[in-house]
């Protein structure tokens, strides 16, 4: 392994130090990940959002998170609900995706769901499902960080997440996991 050559010299970093959103979007979205929807039912119809920030945080207690932007205009709305549900979507959910991330005026509509007895909603055929309420809200930078708290989960193993990558969703190739070395 070589050593990172001195501050200000090229060293090979792509973009350099150029962090503007556009720059620094191609970047993040490097990292692959999943999608999550958050959704509830909020003034009697169905209110949520996508979000490719979820994360699992802590074991004890049940922690998850996810970062919504501060330009949101439905974070506001959900954050009121006594229920979240976040829905890990499958593989099958990308028009599903793309509708809930849309400014669209009914982002439910041919989506399939479910709402439970607390008002979360559950997208039907999602990989995996959880009630949340919030547990800390955090500022950060242009985000929200939500933390949620996990109030009960139903998984569906057979089911395939979506992945997020280089802004266009895959799915993920069934060939097993590595082997150790």
């Amino acid at each position: 392994m070589s050593e990172i050559q001195a501050a200000g010299s090229d060293d090979g970093f792509f973009g350099g130090d150029d962090l503007s959103p556009p720059v620094l979007r191609g970047a993040y979205g490097r990292f692959p990940s999943g999608v999550a929807a958050v959704c509830a039912v909020i003034d009697g119809k169905p209110t949520g959002i996508a979000a490719s920030s979820f994360v699992s945080v802590s074991l004890e207690p049940a922690l998850v998170s996810v970062c919504v932007a501060l330009t949101s205009t439905t974070w506001p709305l959900l954050r009121r609900a006594q229920s979240l549900g976040v829905s890990v979507l499958a593989d099958a959910h990308a028009s599903t995706a793309r509708a809930l991330a849309s400014q669209v005026p009914d982002r439910f509509a041919g989506i399939d769901w479910v709402r439970d007895s607390c008002g979360a909603v559950f997208i039907a055929g999602a990989a995996l499902w959880l009630n949340c309420s919030i547990y800390e809200q955090v500022r950060a930078g242009d985000h929200d960080i939500a933390v949620l708290a996990v109030n009960r989960i139903k998984m569906h193993s057979s089911v395939s997440p979506i992945v997020f990558h280089d802004s266009q969703f895959h799915r993920m190739a069934r060939s097993g996991p590595y082997a150790s070395s």
